[in-house]
């Protein structure tokens, strides 16, 4: 895994100081050459001769060639620094050219012995290879996932059924319903399946999950169980919040792994008992923590035989079944599980995905059996790193990298790809960007049940994951036994050796210890990743290529050391900070490499990031972008454009030249900003460029607190696919120019001003390709649609729109509708009619949600409802109502 990772990195930083479109780097150009075959040699070894093998002469080569590769990337990219840092005198420039000549001749001669001894390995194994192991699976982005948002449950139906019985038994008191087993056994599964039922949906005012883990942070728990990223109010003021979110109201709270009572102490005292039939349900590993309540609990045991199969099916075939000629040894790969879900979904997650032959599976069977003489304890783990083992090479150090999130995190899926890319993990092809083969490796693993779905965007993309912590520790054991990862649990010896760093929030909390762990940072010369939450300048890591900080921005270090890192292609502050506006030093061009940046804090960028032709996602919480400079006379287009950049995040007050769109031409996300401040009209802006030359724009956000019309100078391209207007003014006829974009999936509409007793009627032939849709605070009186009107939505989203007179009723017959949400509107009787007509025709796929902001206000929902028609069932199973 460890030589797979830096093969490709090496590869990859050659190529960027070959093509570099700005600097020029000096190298001898034989020695790379050289160097880049020899690497090229090995990465095919490691790729399609290791495959599935664990042998301990296979272990040492891999050892042996991932040194290698860290020693050319520290020749290489020192020497890069050099050239680029201006401190040194012309004479020791030349010294320091002809040292990393020699160092590089040297690394090249390493190579060039181990590359002998794999020829000799290769030699030994021979016409045996077929026999030794088998082929590589492969990857691909196209790969359909048999994933869906509901894990799969196979064996605990019945505790489903009784668990579904005791949340909604008449029993008035506040119940803790406690779910208890090993890791891996169903416990989440058995919790999540029985919070997202519609009979609980519907039962419930409110329900809210959180995670706890071994290690916990009571302020965090409580902005969990309030929905809420994260905020300034201390612990007990959260707690009064939650208690006075809870009180009156028939709640589900889901506490899931939690492994001490002082844990539920420490927040149960904020849930109050309302004697309406609230309901706690925790799920722990411990059995003392579930036997704490004098109360029923639910003690999950391994599935059995049929139950295994079952399951096995479901993960490796989906709803294709087993071939005949696979099911004997599938049964006895399936025995070897002894039962446990976790191992038997991650082997049928590896053999779905493998060659549908009795020889390959046999092989598979033989190293299953090899792993039994481990003990009780290790059997899980062993069981699963088998699935690792037969990952394809270029899988492996994805999937371990995994190990930097804390436990029970979770991780937006487009921040795990831009760490990905920026570790030089992902191998470039000619027919996607960098970008589609991650998002490829994510479904890929997903599919292998390695890491989780967690929550989908509007345009059914993942948009966040998680990874199961046994799973997890498994990726730690496996990462830092070559030093892959070093995750600082303490103040540790052997630190400086590792070439990515973790150090966790706790480590620095401890007293006295922020000043060591920066200490041992700094030993740490050969790390190319920190996440951290100090912040601190680091001085001797002067080789970082990934820097993410959990704290909030550090304006010092942002003005005058971001510049110290010229190797840096990675910069996040990942935690929201509101204060004045930090501008970046101007000689910031100087990182040559930079990539991906993310800052939550309003920025001004200096005029030369307009030169930094590597960057490929900029996300600030407000940037401020000078005019970019003028185009040279007879310069060419490719040197001239941000090629790489695909994110531009949020953009304030930027006027839309035709020179800046001819700058950013790749884009795929945008988000721009419009404050009330300036004197300029909107027109002033220029914002009709943007569809005339953001030619690949798939996703447009635009806020505006602008009195003009937007929609009257902005215009769209037509690869546009998703689309949220915030706060603009606009004219709701204009929305047909909106409709006729050919490639709309979503649409999203803000608080938008409109004009008084506005009026929507939508034209058939639009919004053809529109799934998903939210109407948000908008003074809509009459919206006149149809069936007609939006042919394939998926997801329609009504929220707080106070003047509807009624939502309309044809929009139920819309096939492709699965969901109708109304938060908040004056005129919800029409949900309730679309739920009921749909039902009554046989429809039981659309369901209809209805959420109230005041309890009174549900019941005069009831009453009105009754009067117009009383012998409507508010319990049926496709209409849902919550208060909040």
């Amino acid at each position: 895994m460890a030589a797979y990772a830096a093969l490709v990195s090496v590869l990859t930083i050659i190529d960027h100081i070959q093509n570099h479109p700005r600097l020029s780097i000096s190298f001898d150009v034989d020695q790379l050459e050289s160097l880049g075959k020899k690497v090229g040699f090995l990465l095919d070894f490691v790729e399609n001769d290791t495959h599935g093998v664990v042998s301990r002469q296979v272990e040492v080569l891999e050892s042996q060639i991932a040194s290698a590769a860290y020693a050319a990337e520290d020749v290489i990219e020192s020497h890069v620094v050099d050239q680029i840092q201006p401190a040194c005198h012309r004479l020791q420039k030349i010294v320091k050219d002809e040292i990393a000549m020699l160092d590089l001749q040297a690394v090249i001669q390493d190579m060039d012995s181990i590359k002998k001894k794999v020829l000799e390995f290769k030699d030994e194994i021979g016409s045996n290879d077929d026999d030794i192991h088998p082929t590589s699976t492969t990857t691909s982005s196209s790969t359909p996932l048999i994933t869906t948002g509901k894990n799969t449950m196979v064996g605990f139906e019945e505790h489903l059924f009784q668990l579904l019985d005791k949340l909604t038994v008449q029993q008035s008191n506040r119940q803790v319903i406690p779910i208890v087993g090993m890791g891996g056994i169903g416990k989440t599964t058995l919790a999540q399946n029985a919070y997202e039922d519609p009979l609980i949906v519907q039962h419930f005012d409110i329900r809210t999950w959180v995670t706890v883990s071994q290690k916990y942070n009571v302020k965090q728990l409580l902005l969990q169980l309030l929905s809420r990223q994260s905020c300034e109010t201390d612990e007990h003021l959260l707690g009064q919040e939650l208690h006075k979110m809870l009180w009156g109201r028939r709640y589900l709270i889901v506490i899931d792994d939690i492994w001490s009572i002082e844990a539920w102490e420490e927040v149960s005292r904020f849930f109050p008992d309302n004697n309406n039939g609230s309901r706690i349900v925790m799920t722990t590993r411990i059995s003392n923590v579930a036997t704490h309540f004098d109360s029923l609990l639910f003690e999950l045991s391994f599935l059995d035989e049929d139950q295994s199969w079952k399951l096995f099916c479901k993960k490796a075939f989906g709803h294709a079944g087993c071939p005949s000629k696979l099911v004997d040894i599938g049964k006895e790969i399936v025995q070897k599980c002894k039962g446990l879900p976790l191992s038997i979904s991650v082997i049928g997650g590896l053999l779905g995905r493998s060659h549908m032959t009795q020889e390959y599976w046999t092989y598979i069977a033989k190293d299953l059996i090899s792993i039994l003489n481990y003990g009780e304890d290790e059997n899980c783990l062993s069981i699963l790193s088998l699935s690792y083992n037969y990952l394809p090479a270029d899988l492996k150090p994805c999937f371990l990298y995994m190990g930097i999130f804390p436990e029970d995190d979770v991780i937006r899926v487009s921040q795990l790809i831009e760490l990905w890319v920026a570790e030089g993990f992902i191998k470039s092809n000619e027919s996607q960007s960098l970008e589609e083969i991650a998002q490829g490796y994510i479904n890929d693993l997903i599919d292998r049940n390695l890491i989780l779905k967690h929550k989908s965007g509007s345009d059914g993309r993942i948009k966040f994951c998680k990874i199961h912590d046994l799973l997890r520790d498994l990726s730690l054991k496996l990462a830092q036994k070559d030093d892959f990862i070093c995750v600082m649990e303490d103040i540790q010896r052997g630190t400086e050796r590792g070439r990515r760093t973790v150090c966790n929030e706790t480590i620095v909390q401890a007293e006295n210890h922020e000043s060591r762990v920066i200490d041992t940072l700094q030993l740490a010369s050969v790390t190319r990743s920190l996440i951290t939450s100090t912040n601190s300048r680091l001085s001797n890591n002067r080789l970082l290529r990934v820097m993410s900080f959990n704290v909030e921005p550090d304006e010092n270090y942002l003005r005058w050391h971001i510049v110290d890192k010229v190797n840096m292609r990675y910069l996040a502050y990942n935690k929201y900070v509101v204060s004045s506006l930090v501008k970046l030093p101007s000689s910031m061009s100087v990182l040559w490499n930079l990539q991906t940046i993310y800052i939550e804090r309003e920025i001004e960028a200096p005029p030369e990031i307009w030169e930094m032709r590597q960057l490929r996602h900029v996300t600030i919480w407000g940037l401020h972008l000078h005019d970019p400079p003028s185009q040279s006379r007879g310069q060419q287009e490719d040197g001239f454009a941000l090629q790489n950049l695909q994110t531009l995040r949020s953009v304030i007050n930027f006027v839309w030249s035709e020179e800046a769109c001819k700058r950013v031409v790749n884009v795929r996300k945008l988000s721009i900003y419009y404050d009330d401040d300036s004197k300029w009209s909107i027109k002033d802006y220029s914002l009709y460029t943007i569809g005339k030359y953001l030619h690949k724009l798939e996703r447009l956000q635009l806020l505006s607190f602008r009195s003009d019309n937007v929609l009257q100078k902005l215009t769209f391209p037509s690869s546009l696919k998703k689309l949220h207007l915030r706060n603009c003014k606009i004219h709701l006829e204009g929305l047909t120019v909106i409709g006729s974009l050919p490639n709309l999936e979503v649409l999203k509409l803000s608080r938008l001003s409109a004009r008084e007793s506005a009026v929507w009627n939508p034209v058939e032939g639009e919004f053809l390709r529109l799934k998903f849709l939210l109407i948000f605070d908008i003074n809509l009186v009459k919206w006149n649609a149809d069936n007609s009107h939006f042919p394939v939505l998926e997801k329609l989203f009504l929220v707080a729109l106070g003047k509807l007179e009624e939502i309309p009723l044809d929009i139920g017959e819309i096939p492709t509708l699965g969901l109708i949400q109304v938060n908040y509107c004056s005129e919800p009787a029409a949900a309730m009619k679309i739920a009921e007509e749909q039902e009554n025709n046989g429809n039981e796929e659309l369901q209809v949600r209805v959420t109230f902001n005041r309890k009174a206000k549900l019941e005069s929902f009831r009453e009105k409802m009754k009067q117009l028609d009383d012998h409507i069932d508010f319990t049926r199973n496709n209409f849902h109502v919550e208060t909040l």
